[in-house]
């Protein structure tokens, strides 16, 4: 009974579950990522260069053949993954930490003297430094 006991502690540990909650949501967001990528703006590229698809792209030198068409494929496919997460996840994400980051504002307590713009109190009526009426 002390083994079930363990392991039930075990599966209700704080880290195991937060490590199982973070896969799977990243294996969700991977899939709506790849989405993105397939069906939307690999489209818009293939669209813009009227070629769909470079994998049958390919040189021959003494023979060999050199299938750099699969190699465009998967750099293409990376560098619009990565613009996707960039724009469409780690600018939001930066935005609502900066936002949430900032101090709140302060009211003044001090304004300037419009004479000799000396830091007055807020509430004064006339300047300390050269008696200047102040409104």
């Amino acid at each position: 009974m002390s083994i079930l006991k363990e392991f039930k502690q075990f599966l209700l540990r704080g880290n195991v579950v937060d490590l199982a909650v973070g896969v799977v949501i990243g294996v969700a967001f991977g899939t709506v990522v790849t989405a993105l990528v397939n069906d939307i703006l690999t489209p818009l590229i293939a669209a813009i260069a009227k070629v769909p698809d470079f994998s049958s792209l390919f040189f021959t030198i003494n023979g060999s053949q050199f299938a750099y068409g699969d190699f465009l494929n998967a750099l293409i496919s990376f560098l619009l993954v990565a613009t996707a997460i960039f724009f469409f996840v780690v600018k939001p994400i930066n935005m609502l930490i900066s936002r949430a980051r900032r101090e709140p504002s302060v009211d003044p307590t001090t304004k300037k003297c419009p004479e000799c713009l000396s830091e007055i109190p807020i509430s004064a009526k006339r300047c300390s430094h050269c008696t200047q009426s102040v409104v």
